[in-house]
């Protein structure tokens, strides 16, 4: 690989000024977490959006988060077909190897991969038809859910409605998968749905009870 080259400037001055303060103030922990390995008590799946700071949100320190991120936070259903499944591995991985108590789904606002896919709906994203569009065939996965929101008129709440099914998509995929079910039936894995409002900073819950998403 000839290709690859050094850090931008930007980026290599962030990390030197986070290694004269941010490393050299909490050392001690750093070089724990590298000997005793990780111990994340939940697994967050969220989006690649890059104004989505699951760790922020929480007030997270290194450690304490096994964090996957794919475009508009989808879980696929279990599939063992021999083929390569990364946010598969990732939850296998999360649930089996590191035993995390909580299985966290993060939706949020002006997603564009909801976009996309209302779009494709719409038949407005005749590129994201081609068999060749990786975001395309990913987003057939939120695909069905369409149908519940069709009929929303005011296109913004729209967007809203199906961001939240893109949660409740991953959820219950990850239903699908036999230790992951065998665990929530047994009581020692709980799944959670969250959504979260980047402008407002707000953040809601899906109350299964309720069977709709709450402010928490």
């Amino acid at each position: 690989m000839d290709k690859a080259k050094a850090l931008p400037s930007y980026l290599l001055q962030r990390y030197q000024g986070w290694k004269a303060t941010g490393y050299a103030e909490n050392q001690t922990w750093y070089r724990r977490l590298a000997a005793e390995g990780q111990r994340p008590r939940a697994m967050v799946i969220s989006c690649c959006d890059s104004r989505v700071h699951v760790t922020s949100i929480f007030g997270a320190d290194q450690g304490e988060f096994f964090i996957h991120r794919n475009i508009a936070n989808l879980v696929p259903p279990y599939e063992p077909d021999g083929k390569q499944h990364g946010t598969s591995a990732a939850v296998e991985y999360a649930v089996n190897a590191l035993k995390v108590a909580h299985l966290i789904v993060l939706g949020h606002s002006s997603c564009g991969g909801v976009a996309s896919c209302i779009q494709m709906c719409q038949g407005k994203a005749p590129e994201l038809e081609n068999q060749d569009s990786f975001v395309g065939r990913w987003m057939d996965l939120l695909r069905p859910k369409y149908d519940l929101v069709e009929k929303v008129e005011d296109p913004a709440e729209q967007q809203i409605q199906l961001e939240r099914q893109a949660v409740m998509t991953s959820l219950e995929n990850l239903m699908t998968f036999p230790w992951i079910k065998e665990k929530v039936d047994a009581g020692t894995l709980s799944l959670h749905g969250l959504w979260t409002d980047i402008g407002e900073g707000s953040l809601e819950y899906y109350d299964a009870k309720a069977h709709k998403f709450e402010p928490v």
